[in-house]
């Protein structure tokens, strides 16, 4: 009896662990609404799993595919009609390391809205098909969902209260509801924000247009008040009025755009062009090629201000040190207050104040610590060699701004190794002038190099050396999201020097001429198979086993995979020589043809692009749809060995794939 239960456990476990293996992180819901007689609104209601992003309807191209929805065309316009577009609750805004993005996705749940009007009195049901992607810190997964909506179960909507920018167009009123976001994930957004922006403030401290403020302004209110403790008082307060100063101008950005409609515009044509020639031109500014001024009447103004004495005196010393270093903190500050601004809600206004912390915070504690100033480093020529050392950075984040121009505009004049080229120069010249071999107008003679300028040099000029072999390819982790994304390398795909169908960029031998019917160049140049049966046929006609390669075009554990793992020597030599590599995109939106479109019997969805059918096949066959899967088979199509997913272990992945070969060669 004991064996008997004891096999009928382990079945039960082996059968529910096999059906876990079927990943549905986003849970679907849906009602209708009656708005007037003939209109409705169709309400899509998303509740996502822990850990897992939902993506919006938003989203840049080349990132992860945007939550879409599919109406029934043969309904459409000739039973109802669509009104507007499908609106969205509020998504969040987070720059994406993997993607090189801002992404708008979802946390919890999301709501999806779509009005529409009936013309056909007798419909009673409403098709739609929802394709969405969702993932979380390890792997994506792609899935359709249809929905049915029955009009005569349709729900009175009452009246909502919705805010809605007055700048929004119709493809921009995605956040017009507003949903509740996770705090701790926002309080430590906000938190870098605070300090990234106080170390920028700490930078402007060094430059010379603040640097020698300190000690003449903190000696002014330690001799000029009549007791130490008044002295204090008034340091403290002028270094209270410059947080006030910095964090208004913060709070201003702040209530002058709100977090959707920056993020529009920061990832626009004209905020990026805008930037690239701001920060050129601050750059040379700091190069010395001109000073940048605020008119002399407004210096004046203010001077007249703080003539005045008192606290009011006080706040017109405080503008005054923002007004007359002006040339130096503006293009920092600039540029942390409309990178914060893109993040919106409170981002501004935590960015200013932390910049203007790091301000402040000398004034406060030299008026405690007088004594202190006598330990100060003198000003003098190092102060400018800080500024132009910022100059040569500002110079280097401005193609950042170009590239994204040039991406979006698809001119492809600035690509990666066009990229790479000209940060190479610009550290390369930094390394240069750190060394003393290159002066600039504003230098003072350079007699010694000390330590400090001699370890910076020598950081620059490694820094330009690691970045050199980024021009044959190499994928320099380091700077990652700075240069344009690799696949966008047009004009030398395999690095300088190498050329597409000469030579392989991996291995280094002569490409074939020809590809075989229904092939393609894969990663790394590999011969691989979008269909299935046309890679199967090509198998059998040169007797090679066949790697399934389920994958997605947005999935990310895909993209590390090749990049990391196949480009290993052993496993990239198995790839091209000993077996044929199908890879099947799940996420492929292009139509199959009428005649082979069908309806699931899996799923019940109707299967219209090569991406559903692909994901359907790995779902009946292997019971999961999480991506990558890697499937060793024989010219029959029957599998030679365990199926494997993400696996960065690449001395693990090869004695996987030489387990199937070798018993494909052994059969």
């Amino acid at each position: 009896m004991k064996p008997i239960l004891t096999t009928l456990i382990l079945t039960l476990v082996t059968f529910f662990n096999v059906q876990s293996q079927i990943l549905d992180p986003v849970t679907w819901s849906h009602e209708v609404k009656k708005l007037s007689g003939t209109e409705y609104e169709l309400v899509f209601k998303a509740d996502i799993e822990d850990h897992w992003h939902l993506y919006s309807q938003k989203l840049p191209e080349d990132g992860p595919l945007p939550t879409e929805f599919i109406f029934d065309s043969t309904q459409v316009d000739k039973t109802f009609k669509l009104i507007g577009h499908v609106v969205e609750s509020e998504f969040i805004t987070e720059y994406d390391k993997v993607f090189d993005m801002k992404l708008n996705f979802f946390d919890g749940n999301a709501t999806f809205k779509q009005k529409i009007e009936v013309l056909d009195q007798s419909l009673k049901t409403i098709s739609a098909e929802i394709a969405y992607q969702a993932c979380d810190d390890e792997r994506c997964i792609y899935k359709f969902k249809t929905i049915a909506f029955n009009l005569n179960n349709s729900t009175q909507a009452t009246e909502e209260k919705t805010a809605v920018s007055p700048n929004k167009t119709d493809a921009e009123i995605n956040a017009s509801e507003v949903e509740t976001t996770d705090d701790t994930e926002a309080s430590k957004g906000l938190l870098k924000i605070f300090f990234t922006a106080f170390f920028l403030g700490f930078l402007v401290l060094l430059t010379p247009c603040v640097f020698p403020m300190i000690p003449m302004t903190v000696s002014f209110f330690t001799k000029q008040s009549k007791t130490r403790a008044a002295g204090i008082k008034n340091a403290l307060v002028y270094g209270f009025f410059i947080i006030v100063i910095y964090t208004l101008l913060g709070t201003a950005v702040s209530a002058m755009f709100g977090s959707n409609a920056m993020y529009e515009f920061s990832t626009g044509v004209v905020f990026n062009t805008i930037m690239f020639f701001a920060l050129v031109i601050f750059a040379f500014s700091f190069l010395g090629a001109f000073e940048i001024m605020l008119p002399n009447s407004w210096v004046n103004k203010v001077d007249q201000g703080a003539n005045k004495g008192g606290i009011l005196g006080i706040f017109f010393m405080a503008l005054a040190l923002a007004v007359v270093s002006f040339s130096c903190t503006f293009p920092i500050a600039g540029t942390a207050l409309l990178d914060a601004a893109t993040k919106g809600g409170i981002a501004p206004i935590v960015s200013m104040l932390g910049f203007s912390s790091a301000i402040a915070l000398p004034f406060a504690l030299f008026a405690f610590f007088p004594s202190w100033l006598n330990s100060m480093p003198k000003s003098g020529g190092w102060l400018n060699t800080v500024k132009v050392v910022l100059g040569f950075l500002e110079l280097a984040f401005a193609f950042k701004f170009l590239s994204m121009v040039d991406l979006v505009l698809e001119w492809h004049f600035l690509e990666r190794e066009v990229f790479i080229a000209i940060w190479i120069a610009i550290f390369g010249t930094l390394g240069l002038y750190l060394l003393g071999k290159i002066k600039l107008p504003h230098d003072s003679p350079l007699t010694h190099i000390s330590v400090g300028r001699l370890s910076l040099a020598i950081l620059a000029l490694s820094f330009t050396i690691y970045m050199v072999p980024g021009l044959w390819g190499a994928p320099l982790k380091l700077i990652s999201g700075f240069p344009p994304p690799m696949s966008t390398n047009s004009e030398s795909p395999y690095g300088v020097g190498y050329m597409k169908k000469q030579v392989n960029a991996v291995s280094g031998k002569a490409m074939p001429t020809e590809l075989p019917e229904g092939a393609h160049f894969g990663p790394h140049d590999i011969i691989a198979f979008h269909d299935y049966d046309t890679g199967l046929a090509y198998a059998k006609s040169v007797n090679k086993p066949v790697m399934l390669d389920f994958t997605g075009i947005t999935c990310v554990n895909c993209r590390k995979m090749e990049e990391q793992v196949w480009i290993n020597d052993r496993v990239f030599k198995l790839l091209n020589n000993e077996v044929v590599l199908i890879s099947l995109y799940v996420d492929d939106r292009e139509k199959l043809p009428k005649e082979e479109q069908y309806e699931s019997e899996f799923s019940g969805n109707k299967i219209r692009t090569y991406g559903q059918k692909w994901l359907e096949f790995q779902q009946k066959r292997y019971n999961t749809n999480a991506q990558p899967l890697y499937v060793i088979q024989d010219t029959n199509g029957n599998d030679l060995n365990k199926t494997v997913g993400y696996m960065p272990d690449a001395n693990e992945y090869f004695e996987w794939m030489m387990e199937g070969v070798s018993k494909f060669k052994d059969n």
